[in-house]
């Protein structure tokens, strides 16, 4: 019998807390059973396997993101929608790590269909329509942001940057104003009305 006021909700805030303090590869069903005082085995009653937990950490930080976002986003445009944007994006990686690395977890199409990764695929493009950009321009900005953001990020936490005298800090705003330039800038494609103008 599974023990009382164990829920699937409250264990995945579980994961998700050790996550963050462990790292999201050392979260383990038995890793979470000790942290509740229970055999692993009471666990199944809430959770179907170890995979599982790791979607519902996932979805959980997405829907963390997601809220997170768009509170920084409203009443916001351009370049200030895209800093609170990438701002909230950095400031959740850097205080939860753990749950920021289960968000990289490939969801199947089904659960991400239905996840806080579509609230967070319309606003990053409702910054980009600011912008002026549309398909299939929008597809290469959105890629490109993420692939900022999340390199940004991820070199930081793993300390790809401490070799340099600059701080990470210092060198964020100025990414920023960059990808806001190429944003602003976007270049037409090739063969494009644009381009055979010139």
């Amino acid at each position: 019998m599974a023990r009382a006021g164990v829920t699937a909700e409250r264990l995945t805030l579980a994961a998700a807390e050790l996550a963050d303090e462990i790292g999201m590869e050392n979260v383990t069903v038995a890793a979470l059973a000790r942290r509740f005082g229970v055999k692993d085995a009471s666990l199944y009653f809430h959770i179907r396997n170890a995979q599982d937990l790791r979607v519902r950490v996932a979805l959980l930080a997405l829907a963390e993101l997601a809220d997170r976002v768009a509170a920084a986003l409203a009443g916001r445009a351009g370049k200030d929608a895209l800093v609170a944007f990438a701002n909230a994006y950095r400031d959740y990686a850097t205080q939860h790590p753990g749950r920021y690395a289960a968000m990289q977890i490939d969801l199947d199409p089904e659960t991400a269909a239905a996840s806080a990764g579509v609230r967070h695929a319309e606003m990053t493009r409702a910054i980009l329509r600011g912008y002026r950009l549309s398909e299939p321009d929008q597809t290469d900005a959105v890629r490109m942001m993420h692939s900022t953001f999340h390199g940004f990020v991820s070199l930081e936490k793993t300390g790809g940057f401490r070799h340099t005298p600059r701080t990470t800090d210092a060198s964020w705003p100025r990414t920023l104003d960059a990808l806001d330039a190429v944003l602003s800038n976007w270049p037409p494609a090739a063969g494009s009305n644009a381009e055979t103008a010139r």
